[in-house]
């Protein structure tokens, strides 16, 4: 996933990156964010080939 010049024109948007041993704690991770502020809620999770875990991707 890339990111584009245009998110990064977005004033104060912050973009984090989740690794994750499996897709039910990146679920858990992204579930738990929009309690503290305000994110885009469950994504896309993800696996690399050859790489452990999953990813995901919040803004």
């Amino acid at each position: 996933m890339q990111i584009g010049a245009v998110h990064l024109n977005e004033r104060d948007l912050a973009v984090l990156d989740i690794t994750a041993a499996d897709e039910d704690a990146a679920r858990q991770i992204m579930d738990g964010l929009p309690q503290r502020w305000a994110a885009s809620g469950i994504t896309r999770i993800w696996r690399n080939a050859g790489e452990p875990g999953v990813r995901a991707r919040v803004c």
